[in-house]
């Protein structure tokens, strides 16, 4: 697993914007088109690692490019995430802000209950509230 590196040949010619501390570039297997990633320049696996400047950096580097996917693909809307660490589905050790534009009708996941896909499957609609209380109380707990 290695970084993405701006220098580099394959995502300096991906790259869409940048500023000093964070950069933006398509990934090479998008969901829909424009699909990009905005990266810290600074390679850090998580984002736990993230200075606060370098989290304003990314967040404006955020705002700049949906505007422009808005302009470029009439996106309406957009799926923000990341994945953090190998069990979370992390491939690459620099942490990396997957950005999606979506508009109606495009091709992309159109799923959007994350019981689907991401934990506990099956149809059950709610938690009881009991259990609610115990996992809130074992946070609580931890936190302290």
């Amino acid at each position: 697993m290695n970084s993405f590196d701006i220098e580099s040949p394959r995502i300096k010619e991906r790259t869409i914007a940048r500023n000093d501390l964070a950069f933006s570039f398509l990934t090479q297997m998008p969901i829909v088109p424009g699909h990009l990633l905005i990266c810290p320049i600074r390679a850090v696996a998580s984002c736990e690692q993230l200075t606060p400047e370098e989290w304003q950096a990314i967040l404006d580097l955020q705002k700049h490019v949906c505007q422009a996917l808005c302009k470029a693909f009439d996106a309406e809307g957009f799926n923000f995430a990341w994945n953090m660490g190998e069990n979370a589905g992390q491939t690459v050790p620099h942490f990396h802000l997957h950005v999606v534009p979506r508009k109606k009708g495009d091709t992309g996941i159109l799923e959007y209950e994350p019981r689907s896909f991401l934990y506990r499957p099956g149809s059950r609609a709610l938690s009881p509230i009991e259990e609610l209380r115990e996992v809130a109380e074992e946070i609580r707990k931890s936190i302290k």
